[in-house]
């Protein structure tokens, strides 16, 4: 038989999980292949990069989309745990559980509706959203589900960031400024200061190659639904003029207030919160590794030419 779509492991994955007991992806994978009675050429099969089996891949995704809708839970790498929402779930048997009934929960339309495209509207019903979704340009399509990949991939880098240290963190930080182009090279450009007598200052880069000019960091490993206020961005305002620095750059894995992003702009306080770290470390490649490259090509008009041969 051919292997399921990747909806179709919505109920199987919660029912692997209905026993309450933490799981981990291979465990996952074993009993999905096993009810299913897949057979070796089934769970062999590859995706056209040749880096991931259809299966896996398609497991994967499955468990992704839960974990947005509430209806499992992350626990550590690769490991799952069905929440009190999911066990409800996978006690009605007669639910259908697709992508469009994960649309009721309000943690997974979110997630559709931020790496929807730009031309869908905000919130798009069902009906709507397989309307626009039939009305897609391949393009559209691409763009879509390259966001969507992203979006994932920033959830799983957040994971990782949080079950490190604050040590490992302000490191972190130091290492992408780097790779952005600050302080021009691995040379000890980018320099992080002790954890204890900084005065607030986590780190201190160059701005530039030559140094005439230095950017003093605020790093903080914070929980993703903290809030940073106006406090703590006069905090660091405070230690920057101890240091008689100019700029600023307060990094963090939570997010800003109106008020703390109303007053970093009167300081001259760069704010990065957790959703733009994630795209920085994506975009600059730290902490991730290409997957696949695919080409997109068009008609080379010119070559048609007779006068060009």
């Amino acid at each position: 038989m051919a292997v399921p779509k990747f909806e179709e492991f919505f109920r199987d994955f919660l029912d692997v999980l209905a026993d309450g007991a933490i799981h981990s992806n291979s465990d996952v994978r074993e009993s999905i292949s096993a009810a299913r009675a897949l057979s070796a050429e089934d769970l062999q099969q590859l995706l056209p990069s040749g880096g991931q089996t259809v299966f896996s891949n398609r497991v994967n995704w499955a468990g992704i989309y839960l974990n947005k809708a509430g209806l499992i839970s992350r626990v550590a790498r690769g490991k799952y745990v069905i929440t009190p929402e999911g066990k409800k779930l996978q006690e009605s048997p007669s639910i259908t559980i697709n992508t469009n009934y994960l649309l009721r929960y309000p943690s997974f339309a979110a997630f559709q509706n931020k790496t929807a495209s730009d031309t869908e509207s905000p919130s798009p019903s069902s009906a709507e959203a397989q309307a626009s979704k039939d009305t897609s340009t391949p393009q559209d399509t691409i763009k879509t589900a390259f966001k969507k990949l992203n979006t994932a991939l920033a959830d799983e880098l957040m994971d990782e960031i949080m079950a490190q240290s604050p040590d490992f963190f302000e490191k972190l930080v130091v290492r992408l400024l780097l790779k952005m182009g600050y302080g021009g090279s691995f040379d000890g450009s980018g320099i992080k200061t002790q954890r204890t007598g900084d005065g607030g200052i986590d780190g201190i880069i160059k701005e530039d190659k030559l140094g005439f000019s230095q950017i003093y960091i605020q790093a903080k490993r914070w929980n993703p639904e903290t809030t940073v206020s106006r406090p703590e961005i006069q905090k660091f305002s405070g230690a920057l003029q101890d240091q008689g620095a100019s700029r600023g750059l307060f990094i963090t894995t939570a997010h800003f207030s109106n008020g703390a992003k109303e007053s970093a702009e009167r300081q001259h306080i760069v704010l990065v919160d957790g959703e733009k770290l994630a795209e920085l470390m994506i975009e600059y490649n730290v902490g991730v590794s290409v997957s696949e490259t695919y080409s997109i090509k068009k008609l080379d008009t010119d070559f048609f030419n007779e006068d060009s041969l």
